[in-house]
């Protein structure tokens, strides 16, 4: 009786646990459904527009509210889309009511990286300034240098006395995954096309080639060197002192850093409040009229008109593969531009693109549909953080590309990668394999015995030679993609591919890209090309219904969002490893998750 009634009142706590944490969550999915209706933004005048940058950027943010909730603090956040981010502060230019920008910046996040999303919105703060309307900015918890860079657009910069300012150059880590994988009894087997192709490397060695140092060593060096020429620029100091700043590595004090020109101000956050209510003309004790970027973006568009005319802007970002998600790009987005292609109303398309890649074929799927629709109507591609390999594959059909300069974009090239595991299974896990065939070859590539897409056996010469050819053959493909494209002879498109990665400054010199610039720049040049001056924009794909997906998508969710949040920055290196063992066929992508510090 008395273990009947310990496990009876058990199981009735776990009930109520069970069923107080589902209230916890239907809580924050009212807040976020909440959070993303139509609401009234009441802009005052006299009013300062607050940006702050403290979350994921991604080129557009998902109108889905599960995405959004905060599943450790049950709380809801909406996510930065720069699409909303640019728009914004475009109709702060032409909205009386906004007197000013302040920047309250601390780090950066982008997707694949964050260096040219910072590099867009400065772009567009600049042409905000021509206004006459201010930008001051100040970070209470440090300014990394992203966000720095970003921040010396402003007509003043301020920090907190206890914050250092580290200009220390730039980085790139890579992980080499080939013991690990010997210790559990796995070998990966290449097959590859492109001296700097290196995805594979981290699987087959334990340190970097020469070949891929190099190419990493160029485009950090023409990411820094653009960088540093910015902040010369704006702050008035010289290049040649920012680097020997950096090569003299050392933390100094805030004070010392406005003495050296780095910043206009040190004070308190409360000092700055009082700042920037000088700035309005306003007295110390009254009220200072920010808005935040969160609120401003939810106004209508002021430059909206009701022309029928359309200018068409499709988001392509994530990794390709085989099923498209609102952070993943698939097949379906070939019906999306076909659409668009059969849609007289659409004057002009622009291809946002933010990817390192991922499967070729579904690269060359969308690559033909880009090629039909450039026929019909003019094509632009825009490229974010990222737009390497089979993000490049989808680029490079378009009339024109524009890059910002310290996009990541290239990186043509093939490989195949598959995973014998056969010390694993064999020596290990004592399972063994008989095969019944009826022709030579077919039990191509093993059995696969586990749960996991691990071969019993590693591939035989002919295999790997069967193999080869046909990653050869996927190459010279691409290969072809880009030469006719790009209008380049075959030794040309041969020499800026490779598997070689290139930022957009310098892939304008080897004719990969054709304008540096952003979203806004590419937009303008949609419209010039389509011949209309009166145009609205609109945005595809369409985002699907929260309630649609919610049954099939609550539990992924909440699992990502608390990986997310527990792993940090560590997020990203978790993904590639857990996503080992997919990353098996032939592939076009980046050759890493690019994180630069």
């Amino acid at each position: 009786m008395k273990n009947f009634l310990k496990y009876t009142l058990a199981t009735i706590v776990g009930f109520c646990i069970v069923h107080f944490v589902l209230f916890l969550l239907f809580i924050a999915f009212i807040g976020a459904l909440l959070t993303f209706s139509e609401k009234n933004i009441l802009v005052p005048e006299n009013s300062i527009l607050k940006i702050s940058l403290d979350t994921e950027i991604l080129d557009r943010a998902t109108n889905d509210p599960l995405e959004n909730i905060d599943y450790l603090s049950i709380s809801t956040q909406k996510s930065l889309g720069l699409n909303k981010i640019l728009r914004s502060i475009k109709n702060a230019t032409y909205d009386p009511r906004i007197v000013g920008i302040y920047l309250e910046l601390k780090e950066i996040q982008g997707s694949y990286g964050s260096l040219a999303v910072a590099e867009e919105i400065r772009n567009a703060l600049k042409k905000f300034k021509e206004s006459g309307k201010f930008i001051y900015s100040y970070s209470n918890l440090g300014y990394s240098q992203t966000s720095y860079y970003l921040a010396t657009v402003a007509d003043q910069v301020f920090v907190n006395p206890e914050t250092p300012l580290l200009l220390n150059g730039m980085s790139s880590s890579i992980s080499f995954y080939k013991e690990s994988l010997e210790k559990l009894g796995i070998q990966a087997e290449v097959v590859k096309v492109g001296k700097f192709k290196s995805a594979v490397e981290p699987f087959l060695e334990t340190e970097i080639s020469s070949a891929n140092y190099e190419q990493v060593k160029k485009y950090l060096t023409s990411s820094w060197k653009s960088m540093i020429e910015a902040i010369s620029e704006s702050r008035n100091i010289s290049k040649e002192q920012i680097q020997s700043f950096a090569d003299h590595f050392n933390i100094y004090p805030a004070h010392q850093l406005k003495e050296k020109g780095f910043f206009d101000g040190v004070v308190y956050d409360d000092q700055m409040q009082v700042i920037l209510k000088a700035k309005c003309h306003l007295l110390p004790h009254e009220k200072l009229n920010l808005i935040t970027l969160t609120d401003y973006q939810d106004i209508p568009d002021l430059s909206f008109n009701n022309s029928s005319n359309e200018i068409a802007v499709i988001f392509a970002q994530g990794e390709i593969g085989f099923k498209q998600t609102n952070n993943s790009i698939g097949p379906e987005l070939v019906q999306t531009i076909r659409k668009l292609r059969e849609d007289q109303n659409v004057k002009a398309i622009v291809l946002r693109v933010n990817s390192p890649g991922g499967s070729a074929l579904i690269s060359d799927i969308i690559w033909r549909e880009t090629l039909l629709a450039k026929q019909s109507k003019p094509l632009i591609v825009s490229m974010g953080n990222v737009a390497a390999s089979g993000g490049y594959y989808i680029s490079c059909a378009a009339d024109t590309i524009v890059a910002e300069a310290t996009t990541l974009t290239g990186s043509i090239g093939i490989f195949g990668m598959f995973f014998n595991g056969e010390k694993l299974i064999e020596n290990k896990l004592g399972i063994h394999t008989n095969t019944v065939k009826t022709n030579k070859y077919s039990d191509f590539g093993g059995s696969f015995p586990l749960p996991l897409p691990i071969s019993s056996r590693p591939l035989n010469s002919y295999e790997k030679n069967i193999l080869q050819q046909h990653v050869n053959q996927g190459y010279e493909t691409f290969l072809q993609r880009v030469m006719q494209g790009r209008n380049l002879s075959r030794e040309m498109a041969d020499s800026a591919a490779q598997g070689h990665v290139w930022t957009g400054k310098d892939a304008l010199s080897m004719g990969l890209v054709d304008v540096i610039g952003g979203l806004e720049d590419a937009i303008n040049i949609a419209a010039e090309k389509a011949n209309v001056n009166s145009y609205q924009i609109t945005e595809y794909p369409i985002q699907k219904n929260t309630l649609e997906e919610l049954v099939t998508e609550l539990t992924t969710t909440i699992k990502s969002s608390i990986l997310k949040e527990e792993l940090g920055i560590f997020h990203s290196t978790w993904n590639q490893i857990k996503n080992l063992p997919h990353n098996q066929g032939v592939i076009a992508r980046m050759p890493y998750d690019i994180i630069i510090q």
